[in-house]
């Protein structure tokens, strides 16, 4: 059984539609079905079905989806442990938005042109779930909020980037006053669900701050989009750049108001060992730099 079929079933049954799933391996929609076709031959059983414009598992598919993600992940650790101390196979990485364009595509870009034997597949989400993918095994490593409390020892953490919190307002807005400012617009709050909004909230309550809350929103770069058309101001991590184009907005300074920790969590031990250590040296020479403008 070739395991690239397994991969377009899989990738059918992920997406929900068999043109998705080909311009994701890269497929012909033809050539796609013709793999589905076979496979389902070798095993005697349909395993996808259309449901309006959806394609969906069978029963049969679905008894035999998780098994075949566990087939097509041990070909890829056997591809890895093949490669002894060459790193090869697939780094499962995870990534929360901001670090998604300012952080993870100059560490990736500088480790392909060094191994370009190492795939990948990136799951943005928010520094909690990735977190708890990286602690259960579902992901090698993971580019989050540092968490306020001790990681675990079966895992390493480098920090990438120490972003202060800034107060964020219109570019028209008078003053440069923090407290003043706050006391007289709306407060558009950074999602106290986040482990960034966490430093934002405690910020605020160790520093008895009253605001006028009115909107609350997990998109740093939606709060920015938001302050700069007037809507508001906000209290942020100094995210790493590029930022939302055309904005027009001040960042202030806010003084002793600590920040977040932008970095990188991985699993010490795996079969994608020599993969992770070449991520993570990527990693570190990209460095801590000081946060951008």
């Amino acid at each position: 059984m070739d395991i690239r079929f397994l991969e377009s079933f899989v990738a059918v049954a992920d997406c929900g539609s068999i043109a998705e799933a080909a311009r994701r391996l890269n497929l012909t929609p033809a050539a796609l079905s013709q793999r589905l076709r076979t496979l389902e031959q070798d095993l005697g059983h349909s395993l996808v079905m259309r449901a309006g414009r959806r394609v969906r598992p069978t029963a049969s598919g679905l008894a035999v989806l998780d098994h075949a993600r566990a087939l097509i992940d041990g070909a890829r650790d056997l591809r890895a442990i093949a490669a002894q101390d060459e790193p090869a196979g697939q780094l499962r990485l995870g990534a929360i938005a901001t670090s998604l364009t300012g952080l993870l595509p100059g560490i990736v870009a500088r480790l392909r042109a060094r191994h370009p034997r190492i795939e990948y597949h990136i799951r943005p989400d928010s520094s909690v779930n990735l977190y708890h993918g990286v602690i259960a095994g579902d992901l090698d490593a993971a580019v989050i909020v540092r968490p306020q409390f001790p990681v675990p020892k079966s895992t390493g953490w480098l920090t990438l980037r120490e972003e202060p919190l800034v107060l964020l307002v219109p570019e028209e807005a008078p003053g440069t006053d923090p407290l003043a400012i706050l006391q007289s617009h709306p407060f558009i709050r950074y999602d106290r669900n986040q482990w960034g909004g966490q430093i934002v909230d405690r910020y605020l309550r160790q520093n008895t701050l009253k605001v006028r809350e009115w909107l609350e929103l997990d998109a740093l770069d939606a709060i920015a989009g938001l302050v700069s058309r007037g809507l508001g101001v906000a209290i942020v991590p100094d995210w790493a750049p590029p930022w939302p184009e055309g904005l027009r907005l001040r960042k202030i300074a806010l003084p002793d108001a600590g920040g977040r920790q932008t970095g990188v969590l991985w699993n010490l031990s795996g079969a994608r060992i020599a993969a992770m250590q070449a991520f993570v040296e990527a990693c570190r020479v990209r460095g801590a730099p000081a946060p951008g403008p």
